[in-house]
């Protein structure tokens, strides 16, 4: 089979589309024919050396995709060759072939394609429970999405307007406040301005109720952002480490602040098939649209990974095998 490899850590330049052996099929495991494979963050830093990888060179980045199942182990039940599934956390899912365990798997309704499983199961779990665990947002309420024109931005979005509430986000540029209006935001700043005293204008002084904030080092900001007994919800650091926070600042203001993390939600393969099959109904249901992902094939990895990288992007970028 073909895989997207790298021997050393580096830039776009250390990957190669490359054959090499098929995975075996091992107890509890079936194999997959990839027909997508999302593109994250993390294969960056994982690329760069940043993510601890385990085992030796050649390596295979890729957490996400969707395909057919080709092969079932004796010992798996209820899934079948020719089922249609996608995954979201299985390592080495930059090849044609991949090995996922059962319990990982995820089937996919008629009307979901294999693209749009790929370009959701990630980061639309991540924003789903975002929005009913780390902070259940509620009719009227108002919240601050940062980088807004972003997978899981763009989607926090959709899901805080169908519950009612009103969403500001932020952004980088122009063209990406765009996209974030497009999603449904009701207001964008860009980083470049004094943001926290546009959404607090925006709030008629009084702050919003909660920030989700992916960015890391804008914590502080969200913090004078969110109103008094606010939340600050922190899930990434795409812009840097965040400053220490003074838990007397907390003391004094009543906020909250809550870390959030997609592997401690989803701890079972029912609770992964329950979440899963939410935001597919969310997304049959029109309550979720996706943007148009930006597609390579999976040979042009190289160059996907530097159009992540150069920030321009908005929305998902899909390898296609």
């Amino acid at each position: 089979m073909k895989a997207l490899v790298f021997h050393t850590f580096g830039g776009p330049e250390v990957l190669a589309l490359q054959e090499i052996p098929e995975p075996l099929l091992q107890a509890g495991t079936v194999k997959v024919r990839t027909r997508a494979i999302g593109l994250n963050y993390a294969d960056i830093y994982r690329r760069r050396g940043n993510y601890h990888l385990v085992g030796e060179p050649p390596y295979i980045l890729g957490y996400e995709g969707a395909g057919v199942v080709e092969e079932v182990a004796p010992d798996v039940e209820g899934i079948q060759v020719g089922d249609r599934v996608g995954f979201a956390d299985v390592p080495h899912a930059n090849a044609e072939l991949v090995l996922v365990p059962a319990d990982r798997v995820i089937k996919l309704p008629e009307g979901i394609s294999y693209e749009d499983a790929a370009a959701v199961l990630l980061q639309g779990l991540t924003a789903q429970y975002l929005v009913n665990d780390s902070y259940a947002v509620k009719q009227g309420e108002e919240v601050l999405v940062h980088a807004a024109a972003g997978g899981v931005g763009q989607l926090l979005i959709q899901l805080c307007k169908a519950r009612g509430a009103k969403v500001v986000g932020l952004t980088s540029s122009p063209e990406k406040r765009d996209a974030a209006l497009a999603a449904g935001a009701d207001e964008v700043f860009l980083y470049n301005t004094d943001w926290v005293s546009g959404v607090l204008n925006w709030s008629a002084g009084a702050g919003i109720d909660v920030a989700y904030d992916s960015v890391g080092s804008t914590l502080m900001d969200s913090f004078k952002a969110v109103r008094i007994k606010g939340t600050v919800v922190f899930f990434g650091m795409a812009g840097g480490d965040p400053a220490p926070v003074d838990p007397r600042m907390l003391m004094d203001t009543s906020k909250t602040l809550t870390g959030g993390d997609l592997w401690n939600h989803i701890t079972s393969a029912e609770e992964r098939s329950r979440r899963g099959n939410a935001l597919f109904a969310d997304m049959l249901g029109g309550r979720l649209r996706l943007s148009e992902p930006r597609t390579f094939s999976l040979a042009d990895g190289a160059e996907a990974h530097r159009y992540l990288e150069s920030r321009a992007s908005t929305g998902k970028i899909l390898l296609i095998p």
